[in-house]
């Protein structure tokens, strides 16, 4: 019992440490945000923070494994009673609001910049991140084929197809800061639109 509960406490521990960095590295940068000042605001001292990680590249490296765990919520199979194109429009309307938020989008340009000196950053946030989700996609698309819903060669290719199309219109104007967050009318109209073309290429004819 004792063993349990310092596992906790120590994973609670290293939890509030990502959460700090996370506010250090998207105020200042990964160039000027230092272990001292994360330290500093930790109310601990550099060598605890060491404790938990080596270096500030293994802490970034963290936090940028923490910021794709988002994902698993939206990718969830299909309802009790729900249709193809309900799941499919869910799915998109939950991945637009997400990922198209200002904090998302924040976190989303500080990895891509450090991602230029350190390659090693960014093939983790892929793998991690849009990979990751392409493939819990593609295993939806796939249980629908089976099911005699789509009508489809690949369904990891058709994933990649489907979350473009729920994206395109908003993914660059939004990372650019060109256009505010989406309302949710447009989350739901771009979500259905998706979700309408989606299934006029796959979508087996009854």
């Amino acid at each position: 019992m004792q063993l349990t509960k310092a596992r906790l406490d120590r994973d609670a521990r290293r939890e509030l440490i990502l959460d700090v960095a996370q506010e250090v590295f998207l105020e200042e940068g990964f160039a000027n945000a230092s272990m001292s000042t994360i330290a500093a605001r930790l109310g601990g001292s550099k060598g605890t923070l060491y404790n938990y990680f080596k270096s500030k590249d293994e802490l970034f490296n963290a936090y940028v494994e923490r910021r794709c765990l988002w994902q698993d919520e939206i990718f969830a199979g299909p309802l009790d009673d729900e249709t193809t194109d309900e799941t499919l429009s869910r799915i998109g309307r939950a991945y637009l609001t997400r990922v198209l938020t200002e904090f998302n989008l924040r976190n989303f340009r500080l990895i891509a910049s450090e991602a230029e000196r350190a390659p090693e950053i960014g093939q983790t946030f892929y793998n991690a991140g849009p990979r990751k989700g392409a493939e819990r996609v593609a295993e939806l698309l796939s249980g629908m084929v089976k099911a005699g819903h789509l009508d489809l060669d690949d369904p990891l290719d058709a994933a990649y197809q489907f979350l473009g199309l729920v994206q395109n219109r908003y993914f660059r104007a939004r990372l650019c800061n060109a256009i505010p967050e989406l309302t949710q009318k447009q989350v739901e109209d771009e979500a259905a639109l998706a979700t309408r073309t989606f299934l006029r290429a796959f979508g087996t004819r009854r």
